[in-house]
Parts: C-alpha cells; sequence; structure tokens
C-alpha cells in the first residue's frame, strides 16, 4: 500500500508509478527528487515539510491488499489519463481510524484518477475530474458527515458538475491533516482528528540520514468498534434533494448559488408516486395550475402566465414539442424555473420555464423493467438498457421503450395508446472530446375529452348536475400523432476551465384530428351546441445552439464565463382546418351518432403556414466575490422575424423585432448553509405568442420583469428548502382596439406577486419529504376594457399546497417496505379573464405502498384516494375538466 501525508497549507504535486516505485512528488513551486529505497527520505520545499514514508501502519486496523496507482495533481505530469475516460464511483464509505476517520471512493478504476487541490481558509478541497458519483443504477448521489471527529466540521463529496467529483474537508480553526492513499477499494482520504494533527509539532524535527532505516511509527492501540464517532451519512442516492442543475444558468451549478427560484422534482420522486407523464409531475411545483386538457396536449400556468411552446425545453433546448404526449420514461428529472429566463433561452413567456432532462448513457451495464397495470384497463410496459459498447468503455448507449394503452373514466373516451422509443449513443472523440447522439420516436393515438359545460357543473342549475363521466363528443372521435426527433450534443475541453458546446435537434410532429367540439350552452341549461371539426398540422422545428464555457480569476475574484449564441426556427403547416355545423346534444340525456349533417354549412375554414426564425446572443458570469457573496450577470440580444401566408386568400404578411434581455442577481451567504438573494430578470414574447398569424405588425413585443428576493438554507446536510418573494409584470399585452374592430393596441399590462415555498430531501434515515406552498395574486392592472381592470388571471389558484411524503424501513426483517402519502391542494381559480366564474378548490389526497429488495420493487400507487370530485382545469367560459376518480396502478419493476 503507498500513502502520502499531506499538511494541507501548500499546494502538492505527486505521482506514482504502477510499478510501485515512487518517482517524483512536486511540492508548491519547487521540485524534489526521492529514491525508491525503504528509507524515510525527507522532502523540503520553500512553504513546508512532507514525509513520505513507503512502509507505514495502516489508517484503519482492516488489512487491505497494497495496489499501485497513477495519481496525477493539477499540474501536468509525465503520464495522463484521457480526459474522456469517466470513472464511475458507485459508493462512498467513512470507517472510525485510530486517528481520525477515513473517506473511501469505492472504484475499480482507481488508476485513471487524477486529483487537483488547494485550500481555500480552513478548506481542504480535491477535484476529481473525469469522474462521477454513480450508484450501479446510475442515480447520482453526495456524501456529507458533520464534525465526525474533533476539528472537523464537515466532509462533503459531491459532483461538482457532470465530470467532477469535489470532496471537501472543512478543519474547524485550521486547515485540517489529510492523508491520501490507494488500494483495492478506491480512493482513499484519511482525516486526522486535531488531536493527532497536532502530533508532529509537539517533536523535535530530526533529519531522516540520522534516523535508522528500519524505524517505522510506534504503534497505537486499535479504534474499538464501539468507540464513539459521529458519521452521520456513508453515502446517499440523490434522493428528493437535488443540488445542482443547469436550467438556471446553462452550466452545472449548485442551486443555493443562482438567485432564482427552481425547483427539481427529482427520479425518485417520480418513480415513487408512479409518474409517467408531465401534468403530475409539475402537480409537485408549487405556482404551477393546469390551464388546458386537450387529449396528448396539456397546457399550464406559472405564476399566474400561460406557458408557451417556447417555455418547455428538452436539456435546455427550446422543444415545441416537448411538453406534447409526455411519457417520461427517458427522462431523469423535471426542472422548473420560476420567472423569465429570456436571457438565457430566447423569446418566452414571463412566468417560467420547464425543463426535461433525459437520462443519459451509463459506463457500467443497467437494466430495467417495469410493468404496471391498474384501473381503466390501465397497462404500460417499459425497459431501460444502458451500458458499454466496447470493452474500452468509450462508446456508451442507453434505450428506453416504453407503450401505453388505456381507457378513460369518461363515455368512450379512449385514453390513448402511445409508444416511446428513445436511444441515445455517446462516443468519446479522443482525450477532450464527447459527442451524444440522440433520437426519439411517439406515436400516439387518442380520443377527444370535450369536458362540461360550465353553468351545468359549476353555477346553480335547477336542473341537476352533469356526470363527470359523460363526454359529449362522438364515439369516432379521432386524434392521432407522430414525433420525431433527432439531435447531437457535442463538448471539447481545451482544458480542465475551458470547454465549448454545441447543440442541434430537429423535431417534426405529424398531427390529424377529427372531432366533435361544444360549443355555447342554450339558456335551457341542457342543450349543448356543437361542431365538427377536420384539422391537419405539420410542425417543424429546428435548435441550434453553441456556448463557450470558460473558468478564470482576476486577482481574488473567480469567474465562470458563459458565452453563446443560438437560431430557432419554428415553421408550422396547416393544409386545411374547417369547421362544420353539427347537430347539439341533449347534457342530461345524450344521444350519439348524430353530431354530422350531411351538407352542412362550413362556419369556419383555413389553409395557411406561419414560420418564425430567431438568433440570439447572450454573455452571462457568474462571479464569486468571495466564498459568501456571488454575482450573477447576463445579457442577451435577440432578432426574429415572422412571416405568415395565408393559401386561401393567397396573401402574405410578416413582421420582425429585436429586444435585450438582462439579468442580474446576487447571492449572500452569511454561513454556509443559508443563501439569501435578490434577482431582477426578463423576458419578451411576439405579441399573439411565437407564432404571428397576420396580426398587427406594428406591435412591439411583450415584456415580462421580475424582482425576485428569497432565502434558500440547508436545514441539515440532507434537507433544504426555498422561500421566494417575486414580483411579476407583463407588459404591452395585446387589446382589442376599440375604435378599429380586428385591431389590436398595446396598453395591457397584468401583474403577478406573491410567495412560494419548497422544501425537500430527507428528514431521517429513510423519511423523505417533498411539500411546497404558494400564494399568488395575479390581475390584470391595465387594459382599455376597464371592466377587466382588478380581475384576476385565469387558471391561476391564489392558494395551492403540494405534499409527498414516503417512509421506507431501513433495518431488520421489513427492510424495505415502505409507504408514501400524498395531499394536493388548488385553491379557487378564475375560470376566464373575465372572471364571469371561478373553478371550485379542491384536495387530492395520493398513498403508495411499495416493497424493495435488492434489484427487484413492486409498488402500489392510489390516486384520488377518497374518490373526491373536482375539476382540474377550465377552457375559456364554456367548459370545465374534471379530474381523475379514484384509480390504482401496481407496478413490477426488476433492473439486472
Amino acid at each position: 500500500m503507498k500513502r502520502w501525508c499531506l499538511s494541507v497549507s501548500v499546494r502538492l504535486w505527486f505521482l506514482l508509478t504502477l510499478s510501485g516505485c515512487l518517482n517524483a512528488v512536486a511540492i508548491g513551486p519547487g521540485w524534489a527528487e526521492i529514491k525508491p529505497t525503504g528509507e524515510k527520505q525527507e522532502v523540503q520545499s520553500q512553504e513546508n515539510k512532507t514525509l513520505l514514508t513507503r512502509k507505514i501502519r495502516q489508517l484503519s486496523e482492516i488489512e487491505r491488499p497494497s495496489t499501485s496507482a497513477i495519481i496525477l495533481v493539477q499540474s501536468p505530469a509525465p503520464q495522463t489519463v484521457p480526459s474522456s475516460e469517466i470513472v464511475q464511483v458507485t459508493g462512498v464509505q467513512a470507517n472510525p481510524t485510530d486517528k481520525g476517520v477515513e473517506v473511501i471512493l469505492q472504484t475499480t478504476q482507481g488508476e485513471q484518477l487524477k486529483i487537483s487541490d488547494r485550500s481555500t481558509e480552513n478548506n481542504f478541497i480535491a477535484d476529481i475530474p473525469n469522474a462521477q458519483l454513480r450508484l450501479p443504477n446510475g442515480d447520482g448521489f453526495t456524501f456529507r458527515s458533520q464534525k465526525p471527529v474533533e476539528g472537523i466540521t464537515e466532509i462533503t463529496v459531491i459532483n461538482l458538475d457532470a465530470n467532477t467529483i469535489r470532496v471537501t474537508v472543512a478543519g474547524e480553526v485550521g486547515l485540517p491533516v489529510v492523508e491520501l492513499f490507494d488500494d483495492n477499494a478506491g480512493l482513499v482520504f484519511g482525516i486526522n482528528s486535531a488531536a493527532t494533527a497536532t502530533q508532529p509539532s509537539q517533536q523535535p524535527q530530526t533529519p531522516q540520514a540520522q534516523q535508522p532505516a528500519s524505524e517505522t511509527p510506534q504503534e497505537q492501540p486499535a479504534a474499538q468498534p464501539d468507540e464513539p464517532i459521529e458519521l452521520v451519512v456513508t453515502g446517499e442516492q440523490d434522493g428528493y434533494r437535488v443540488t445542482n442543475t443547469t436550467t438556471g444558468t446553462r452550466t452545472d451549478t449548485p442551486l443555493r448559488d443562482i438567485p432564482q427560484s427552481i425547483q427539481v422534482v427529482p427520479q425518485e420522486v417520480l418513480r415513487d408516486q408512479q409518474v409517467t407523464r408531465l401534468e403530475d409531475a409539475v402537480r409537485n411545483v408549487p405556482g404551477v395550475n393546469q390551464s388546458f386538457n386537450f387529449g396528448p396536449i396539456t397546457a399550464f400556468t406559472i405564476r399566474g402566465f400561460t406557458v408557451t411552446e417556447t417555455n418547455v425545453l428538452r436539456d435546455g433546448l427550446i422543444d415545441t414539442m416537448a411538453g406534447q404526449v409526455t411519457e417520461l420514461s427517458s427522462i431523469e428529472r423535471v426542472e422548473v424555473l420560476k420567472g423569465p429566463a429570456s436571457v438565457l433561452f430566447g423569446l418566452g413567456s414571463p412566468g417560467g420555464s420547464i425543463n426535461l432532462v433525459s437520462k443519459r448513457p451509463l459506463s457500467e451495464p443497467f437494466y430495467a423493467i417495469d410493468a404496471t397495470v391498474g384501473t381503466y384497463s390501465y397497462y404500460r410496459g417499459a425497459i431501460d438498457f444502458s451500458g458499454p459498447l466496447d470493452d474500452s468503455k468509450t462508446a456508451l448507449y442507453r434505450l428506453n421503450v416504453a407503450y401505453r394503452n388505456s381507457d378513460s373514466f369518461a363515455d368512450f373516451f379512449n385514453g390513448g395508446e402511445s409508444l416511446n422509443i428513445s436511444p441515445v449513443i455517446s462516443v468519446d472523440i479522443g482525450e477532450r472530446t464527447n459527442l451524444i447522439l440522440e433520437g426519439e420516436y411517439i406515436k400516439a393515438r387518442e380520443s377527444y375529452p370535450s369536458g362540461v359545460p360550465v353553468i351545468g357543473s359549476i353555477l346553480s342549475n335547477p336542473i341537476g348536475e352533469v356526470s363527470r363521466n359523460r363526454n359529449f363528443g362522438e364515439p369516432s372521435d379521432k386524434i392521432e400523432l407522430a414525433i420525431t426527433r433527432l439531435g447531437y450534443q457535442l463538448e471539447h475541453k481545451f482544458s480542465d476551465n475551458w470547454s465549448l458546446r454545441n447543440a442541434f435537434r430537429f423535431v417534426y410532429r405529424d398531427y390529424t384530428d377529427l372531432i366533435t367540439l361544444p360549443g355555447r350552452l342554450d339558456a335551457d341549461n341542457r342543450t349543448f351546441n356543437r361542431v365538427d371539426r377536420e384539422y391537419e398540422l405539420e410542425n417543424t422545428y429546428y435548435a441550434l445552439t453553441t456556448n463557450l464555457v470558460g473558468k478564470f480569476s482576476t486577482g481574488s475574484i473567480q469567474h465562470q464565463l458563459l458565452f453563446g449564441v443560438d437560431f430557432n426556427s419554428s415553421e408550422n403547416l396547416s393544409p386545411i382546418y374547417a369547421e362544420r355545423e353539427a347537430n347539439p346534444i341533449d347534457i342530461f340525456n345524450p344521444v350519439y351518432g348524430q353530431a354530422k349533417r350531411p351538407g352542412a354549412a362550413v362556419l369556419f375554414e383555413s389553409s395557411d403556414r406561419s414560420l418564425t426564425n430567431s438568433w440570439g446572443i447572450y454573455l452571462q458570469d457568474q462571479v464569486t466575490l468571495s466564498e459568501g457573496l456571488k454575482l450573477l450577470l447576463g445579457v442577451r440580444f435577440d432578432t426574429f422575424d415572422r412571416k405568415y401566408t395565408d393559401f386561401i386568400t393567397n396573401t402574405e404578411s410578416s413582421g420582425s423585432d429585436s429586444a435585450f434581455s438582462p439579468r442580474f442577481g446576487i447571492v449572500y451567504q452569511p454561513i454556509p448553509a443559508i443563501s439569501l438573494y435578490a434577482s431582477y430578470t426578463s423576458s419578451f414574447t411576439p405579441p399573439d405568442g411565437t407564432v404571428f398569424f397576420g396580426i398587427d405588425s406594428t406591435l412591439q413585443p411583450e415584456r415580462g420583469n421580475q424582482y425576485e428576493v428569497g432565502v434558500k438554507a440547508d436545514l441539515s446536510d440532507r434537507l433544504s428548502a426555498t422561500l421566494a418573494f417575486f414580483d411579476l409584470t407583463r407588459t404591452n399585452v395585446s387589446t382589442a382596439d376599440p375604435n378599429r374592430e380586428g385591431f389590436f393596441i398595446q396598453v395591457g399590462e397584468q401583474n403577478s406577486q406573491g410567495i412560494e415555498l419548497n422544501i425537500a430531501g430527507e428528514i431521517l434515515p429513510g423519511w423523505n419529504i417533498y411539500a411546497g406552498y404558494g400564494y399568488i395574486d395575479a390581475r390584470t392592472t391595465e387594459d382599455t376594457n376597464l371592466e377587466l381592470v382588478g380581475k384576476r388571471l385565469p387558471d391561476t389558484a391564489t392558494h395551492s399546497f403540494n405534499l409527498w411524503t414516503r417512509y421506507e424501513i431501513q433495518q431488520g426483517q421489513l427492510q424495505g417496505l415502505g409507504a408514501g402519502l400524498g395531499l394536493f391542494f388548488v385553491g379557487d381559480r378564475a375560470g376566464d379573464l373575465t372572471n364571469t366564474y371561478d373553478v371550485p378548490s379542491y384536495v387530492r389526497t395520493d398513498a403508495a405502498i411499495f416493497y424493495n429488495r435488492e434489484r427487484f420493487r413492486v409498488a402500489l400507487n392510489f390516486k384520488n384516494l377518497f374518490d373526491v370530485n373536482y375539476f382540474e382545469s377550465a377552457l375559456n367560459s364554456n367548459r370545465v375538466y374534471y379530474g381523475q376518480p379514484f384509480t390504482l396502478q401496481g407496478t413490477v419493476s426488476w433492473q439486472f
């Protein structure tokens, strides 16, 4: 066994050869040569002395076979490890020793690890590039131990970014003494207690040459098994608490360092709740409400404002189809950025953005199969396969496939059939370049949920209430679509501090529907008028982005610079859109099959094409003024053009504009566990969303401006919370021109103010929580229609609350058995912009029972446990949609 003893007051460079001989050690600015003898040798630098021995007793009493390793530290060395090789550290262990504690990074590839160490105040920091903390199933995890031994405040091992592990040892009053050595188990960090660390200074320094060659350190009593030592954690899955994200900055950044509210719904929450669709995932995010449910298409509001198609991202790229048919089999987690984000992603709604983070290939073989059955003829199967394609692990793959077929509680509404195939390949090209090729194919067939009329179900109706099982479309209604997604991500590292990233995505959707749409309810409160619709639509979307990321210092100030350019193009081609008269239906005594009228008059018809192109250039600097004071500065310039072609009238219209989007934020951390932040962010959106449908081309982009202050706190090493206060204003809102029919003017203004609180993590071993509360006061503040001023914005609950908590037995014969409980409260919401009615509040209760045993898992999920009647969403002033009744789903999962 080879070992180094480091007094971490200087930067060290060291190298061990594979033969086990000690060749060279670089200390601080000087180099010293050491001969491979059995005698102790003395190494002197300008800053300190470090003693190296070839034969020293082990840190713990557990005997380990000696192995050799190559460990490179910061400075160039004669031998290098290919930076493209990502070493998987599959576990972290902490063991008490006679000197303190040892932390073992478990990996079979220890010889490929490089170490870059430095000291900051009382902290020893070691960065290990080209490495990841990953459990065998691919999940990330962190390690954290508070006050493990005397004189050590905390030890943490985290994924600093996608391919760097950081080990931090925080001393209480001074720099800690850390020993590093290598054995079969992996890389070992030996941390000495304060008493042990001070022992060398109590003895005179004797020249090595005057000591007998056979002298070895005096044996110390072994640590007893029952010796008290506080080891809080020995390694944990990311679980309910996620520490880092790329959504808020386009760089891998700790959430606590981002001056904006971001909530991450991790894989473990999705699994425990058996979430397979996006609308169920964002149910866990306060301030997010479902505003529309149209078969495979679901819309949301965030902080009172509708989420447009450009606000749904896939791996940080705008993807106009990402929010549709959102089968989450290939998604690792869902991240929600609250407030404007145009400085990063260009045009979009000011409410917020939803980023779907994809699963990535694993370097170790991983195979998982899921099978789910449930009420309403629900059947779903999924596979998740991953691993290397070659012996050198330079090529990796991951394949996710999911198939679902289900009915619904609504009459003759087929809940749908969908097939998702998502392959990904990762290839290392050379030592510093990585290429990810990805694709996805989605095929879906659904029918149309009509909803129920407002008067018959919410306002007083002397006739009665409409059953939630009613569907006022036709049994023959059908919706079909296919989505193809292709793309790549290319990253090249010029050095450990500078990298270039390029990504491209192509998305194509082919959509058709033949459905019967309900319209106006007659005065008798029972006759529902309807129209027949025929619709064909082709969507084509391109996204291309390139950015340069660099880390550097100006004096004591550290910078992480992001410079990027991107291009987005969206084309919508509709060969036909036609609405014709159809027979009405009695909502209390419906008769189906009579909707179509031969020779019915055409009420509306269109055939058109719209094209929107946008170009953006942005600059961002994450500035660390000190350990506790950080700035986030950003600015973006966008230019866009739009073109609309009406094939029926053979006319064209176009428009173009540009916009600046600044961003400023500050984070102050008085102690490491607390982050106080304040920020200003902005957004812009072309009038009428991102598609130009022949509206007045003189209109300016809508703008969004948000001021936010808040606090992010680590309540423990495994539990964190965020409290945010925001004031968000949307200006240049297009409103009807009272003097010119069919024209618009921009005097509208809407404002949203509120408070949001969320908490996530582990309360006690095995007991996790994911909860949030939101208060939002969103209203129209200016409009040409004075009756709208002061009205609440639709589909936005003033109060909302979500709680999901899970407990799993950690030991004993019942180990692996657990249960989860969820409460989801959504308050009253305005049904339309004029506030003619309110959608009532509701409380929904979910529950789960599960059993985990090694690679086997079985679970029962109960949704709407008490079968509460509630309305999930509203559509303008005429329809509302019931939420699902009590449903039961059973899932069996097997990993091998």
